[in-house]
């Protein structure tokens, strides 16, 4: 405090006698009121113009004078009455006021006390009493000298519930602002509780809100006592709104800061504890994984990257949510096998030992398996290829993998797709995302902990797709070899090398694969197993692997061949060996139970304890039917479980040439039917049919096992075989089936599937195949073995199949047609 305010300070509060200290703060009752409104001022009043300020009656206000005129007119008062006129100035800024720069309106004031301070300036103090209104200017020299008129306070005596009610809410609006504002001693509480004067309160506190010249000289010049109170209100509202927020924004910056403090107080703690114990801050986290990827052998602009993210890290505070987002981003990148790749086996010879001890059969996959290594072996670099094992459920795809990854000396990684219908789960979130993660790609290159690790793609023809974005179109990248050497995952952000993964998908049929997709992959196609493979399946593998997980010894339990070859033909029927081991674990069930129980039991197993063991037969194979009856033809279909036999009924009616197909057929399978009506009505002549027939004779075709769905082209060649054989009556030849696709021309099409079916014709007894000879490449495919006791044809039209299948001989009970004198009209 400098010598002028400690001066001013002595004067306002310590120097003044009791009498004079109460006018600091004048407290007015109604009586006292009455005499000051009666008082006589002089008429003519010496003005003194004010700057920031405004002075109400009955207020105390010190002033500090420092203009000329001012000084010499205060003097002047102050050895005379003491009276002066107080009027507030329009502009602050203005130096020497004239008469516009001054309000019409003010207050006449007692001059309370002078003091001359020592820096020239002149401090008074003076208290307002009564509110006037210049008329006009009396003199301007030395100082404004003016005629005034002395206007009283409206205030109406009567107690009205309003004016009762405003007053109260001043009181109320006034104790909250002491409430809100901390710089308002704690003294004005009480002399607020003291004033008893309406009119009194209502300057004391238009003096004292905080509001400009202007605001504050409009309720100086307003009359009615009740209307300034209302305005005063108006603007002490505001004040309080103003307070409020002021504080609520005060408080959260107080909270803020403290809870800063609090944190940093404790992390301190934290850090001394830790040094003390031993244990790394975060500091030492961010400079060990800093450390981890200084030895890592990743390309120049990732290590770039992720100093970067470190850097960024330690400008983070541990405590925010941003910090263990960031964090594990990094520890991400030290995590992946960034050029880190196992060794692989070229021990051909070894690779194919541990081929054949793993899977019986799959000789196709096992070469290509095998010349991959080779050109690996001479060539060192070859980027990864992608293969596609295709085939019927439980024929060892998803296995084979396995058997790979050892063979090649690799880790094994395997991701289902089944099912997957979200492009994140191949390519990643962005980190932004809230749980954001990379995709399974990553994960999985992640957990083999090498880059070149054998990567399953399980059921990839089971990928789905909605609004969430297309797993097939973001696999493409990943099964490009010219792109994934550059794989992008999103969370990454950074290029990732997959090219020296070996990509092996595998999936039950290519129909749904993305055709894009298909085309970057290499098909290879795993046919069902025989019986003959079912049975040595299970004596090498699938017996040794259920004794095992039933804790039986070699000796507990033997199933001889007979016994394997019931369980294969009567309690399954697929194309792989899923449910034959499930069928074997019963089995090995019942012995352990036996065993376990100390029942009497025999641990050799034949033909004749199957069905004691399994119950009765779940399946009954599909045998040739004979050839007795015209217009019944054996047929050949593929199915998920591998081959079938099928039969095509034709039977005729008296009728107007109606054709009905039965049997749940699809669209396909319908369209053969009418393509091989067609065909032998065109035929009608060379197969000795009278024309006639077709309009009097109603045609049923119909397909057994109606409860079984059906389709496609293969039975072209059955249907047509059925329907020439029912027309002219003729038998078909014994133990022949056929498989093929038909033209209204008559010519024979290729079907798929020959394998199996063939395998089918030959469990059911059938010793011909017809098949189309564009079938030939397919046949030559197949292992002589599973050809042997069957005599393929292999025929290009329909007329090649007629001659072969049928025969000049009339079948028992032939149709006799009846065509009447009007039918022939």
């Amino acid at each position: 405090m400098n010598n002028t305010d400690q001066i001013l300070n002595n004067l306002v509060f310590g120097d003044m006698n009791e009498e004079e200290s109460d006018g600091l703060i004048q407290i007015i009752d109604a009586e006292k009121e009455s005499d000051l409104s009666e008082s006589k001022y002089p008429d003519t009043l010496p003005i003194l113009p004010i700057r920031n300020t405004v002075l109400f009656p009955g207020v105390v206000l010190p002033i500090t004078v420092g203009r000329q005129k001012s000084i010499q007119l205060v003097k002047k008062a102050y050895r005379g009455d003491r009276i002066i006129g107080v009027v507030a100035q329009k502009n602050n800024k203005v130096e020497e006021p004239e008469i516009d720069d001054i309000y019409q309106v003010g207050t006449v004031a007692k001059i309370i006390k002078m003091i001359v301070l020592p820096d020239g300036n002149t401090t008074i103090i003076i208290q307002g009493k009564s509110r006037f209104k210049i008329d006009s200017i009396v003199q301007i020299q030395p100082y404004f000298t003016a005629k005034v008129t002395y206007v009283q306070d409206k205030f109406i005596k009567k107690q009205r519930k309003e004016t009762l009610a405003v007053v109260q809410s001043l009181k109320d609006a006034a104790s909250k602002i002491l409430k809100l504002n901390p710089e308002i001693p704690q003294e004005a509480q009480v002399a607020l509780d003291n004033i008893e004067s309406h009119t009194f309160l209502t300057h004391f506190l238009s003096s004292n809100i905080n509001a400009e010249v202007a605001d504050k000289q409009q309720l100086l010049e307003i009359d009615d006592g009740t209307k300034r109170a209302t305005l005063l209100l108006e603007h002490m509202m505001k004040d309080i709104q103003m307070l409020e927020l002021k504080r609520e924004i005060q408080n959260k910056v107080h909270s803020d800061i403290d809870q800063q403090q609090r944190d940093f107080y404790l992390r301190q703690q934290i850090k001394v504890l830790q040094d003390e114990l031993g244990h790394d801050g975060p500091d030492q986290e961010v400079e060990a994984l800093r450390a981890r990827g200084d030895k890592k052998q990743w390309p120049k602009d990732i290590h770039v990257h992720f100093n970067k993210e470190l850097d960024k890290i330690l400008r983070l505070n541990p405590a925010s949510a941003e910090y263990p987002v960031a964090f594990g981003y990094v520890e991400l990148f030290v995590d992946l096998p960034w050029n880190e790749f196992t060794t692989d086996s070229f021990d051909l010879n070894k690779a194919r030992k541990i081929l054949d001890r793993d899977h019986y059969g799959l000789d196709k996959v096992k070469d290509r398996i095998i010349e991959y290594l080779a050109v690996l072996k001479l060539k060192q670099d070859m980027k990864g290829p992608i293969l596609c094992l295709y085939g019927p459920p439980g024929v060892g795809k998803t296995s084979l993998g396995k058997s790979i990854a050892e063979a090649l000396g690799r880790k094994y990684v395997r991701m289902s797709l089944g099912g997957v219908h979200d492009e994140a789960e191949v390519r990643g979130h962005r980190k932004t995302y809230v749980g954001a993660m990379p995709g399974k790609i990553i994960q999985n290159i992640k957990k083999a902990k090498t880059s070149n690790p054998v990567f399953i793609l399980d059921e990839i023809d089971k990928v789905s797709a909605d609004f969430r974005g297309d797993p097939s179109s973001a696999l493409l990248e990943v099964l490009d070899p010219e792109q994934n050497s550059t794989f992008n995952d999103n969370y990454l952000e950074v290029p990732y090398d997959l090219s020296k993964v070996l990509f092996i998908a595998t999936a039950n049929s290519l129909d749904t694969i993305h055709p894009a997709l298909r085309d970057r992959m290499e098909i290879i196609e795993i046919s069902g197993y025989t019986l003959d493979e079912k049975v040595k399946i299970a004596q090498k593998h699938l017996m040794p692997k259920q004794k095992k997980e039933h804790g039986l010894k070699a000796g507990d339990l033997t199933v001889n061949k007979s016994a394997l070859v019931k369980i294969v033909e009567k309690y399954t029927r697929e194309s792989g060996v899923r449910n034959l081991e499930r069928e074997v674990g019963t089995i090995a069930r019942k012995i352990a139970k036996s065993i376990a129980l100390e029942e009497a039991h025999s641990g050799r197993i034949g033909v004749d304890q199957v069905e004691d063991l399994l119950g009765p037969s779940k399946f009954d194979r599909e045998l040739y039917q004979g050839n007795k009856i015209a217009g019944v033809v054996t047929g050949l279909a593929w199915t998920q479980s591998g081959g079938e036999i099928l039969f095509i009924e034709s039977s005729l009616n008296r009728g107007k040439g109606k054709l009905t197909i039965s049997g749940q057929l699809g669209d396909v399978m319908k369209e053969s039917a009418v393509a091989a009506l067609s065909y032998v009505k065109a035929q009608a002549d060379q197969l000795g049919i009278d024309h006639r027939v077709f309009d009097n004779y109603d045609l049923h075709i119909h397909v057994p096992a109606g409860a079984v769905p059906k389709d496609g082209p293969s039975a072209g060649i059955t249907m047509v075989t059925s329907l020439a054989s029912i027309f002219t009556q003729r038998k078909v030849k014994d133990k022949v089936a056929m498989t093929g696709e038909i033209t209204l021309r008559g010519k024979v099409l290729p079907v798929g599937g020959v394998k199996e079916k063939l395998l089918a014709a030959k469990r059911a007894g059938i010793r011909e195949v017809i098949l189309s000879n564009r079938n030939r490449k397919d046949i030559e495919e197949i292992n002589e073995v599973y050809l042997k006791g069957l005599e393929l044809h292999l025929v290009d039209t329909a007329d090649e199949v007629l001659e072969i299948a049928l025969l000049q001989q009339k079948a028992d009970q032939p149709i006799k047609f009846v065509l009447t004198a009007e039918d022939k009209k």
